[in-house]
């Protein structure tokens, strides 16, 4: 019994860690490591698991006590679209570890990618900079501004449905490719109109699921201001999506 139980302990602490260590490289691992050894070493004693925690909950991102909360909100956002719009599976959300904000999710493979599905996807792209928006009364530029951000992906999904994927009102039949014409939006005006039509329509549905789920979205933010690292079964738990009651409180602190 007693074997079984420092398994199961050791499972668990491995397991913390694994989230500890999300979002950054093994080479950011190994070098946080490293220097945890080099610290136990000259205080006398053997490396636990205890100064690998520690290492690893050090090494985050310094962010003032505003930023943290409206990171913690967008990526909360995020967070709840992808777990109740029925397309995907939230398997982690970090602030202040690699990016200053990440959710890990898995997209369901069985799931038909039809129009209603690439809709849902934008919603919840563009989750994040809604919760700000229903939460805080503003948005930051983090929705923005290079090219693997949120309005980004969202843009060229919108682009891709009235271009290539056969789902334009307009025309759907013809496939007009633009990957190599980057100002298209710039040079047709109604090729942009109906892009914005498209990120409006999403805008609205996160908007409406968000506002719904309105106490469980502060929660979910409180929770991961106050740890910096959920679990996505801690996530679907907090929101009852498996089927549950819904959360009215965070679990034990983690860091």
């Amino acid at each position: 019994m007693s074997d079984t139980k420092t398994v199961s302990s050791a499972a668990a602490a491995l397991q913390s860690l694994a989230l500890l260590a999300t979002g950054r490289t093994g080479a950011d691992v190994e070098r946080l490591v490293r220097e945890a050894r080099q610290k136990a070493r000259r205080d006398s004693r053997t490396l636990t698991w205890a100064d690998i925690e520690q290492a690893l909950a050090a090494d985050r991102m310094f962010m003032s006590d505003d930023l943290r909360w409206r990171v913690s909100v967008h990526e909360a956002g995020h967070a709840v679209a992808w777990s109740l719009l029925g397309i995907g599976e939230v398997e982690s959300v970090t602030i202040g570890i690699g990016e200053v904000g990440q959710v890990r999710t898995r997209r369901y493979g069985h799931v038909a990618q039809t129009e209603e599905w690439l809709m849902k996807t934008m919603a919840s792209m563009l989750a994040g900079r809604v919760a700000e928006r229903l939460l805080i009364g503003e948005v930051v530029s983090g929705s923005g501004g290079h090219e693997d951000s949120d309005l980004a992906k969202a843009t060229r999904l919108a682009i891709d449905a009235e271009t290539i994927l056969g789902f334009a009102e307009q025309q759907p039949l013809i496939y007009r490719s633009t990957r190599d014409r980057p100002d298209i939006l710039t040079l047709d005006r109604d090729l942009a109109e109906r892009v914005n039509t498209r990120l409006l329509v999403a805008e609205a549905l996160a908007r409406e699921l968000l506002d719904s789920n309105g106490p469980n979205l502060m929660l979910l933010a409180q929770c991961l201001n106050r740890d910096g690292v959920m679990p996505g079964d801690e996530v679907r738990k907090l929101l009852g999506a498996g089927g549950g009651n819904i959360g009215d409180e965070c679990g034990e602190t983690r860091l």
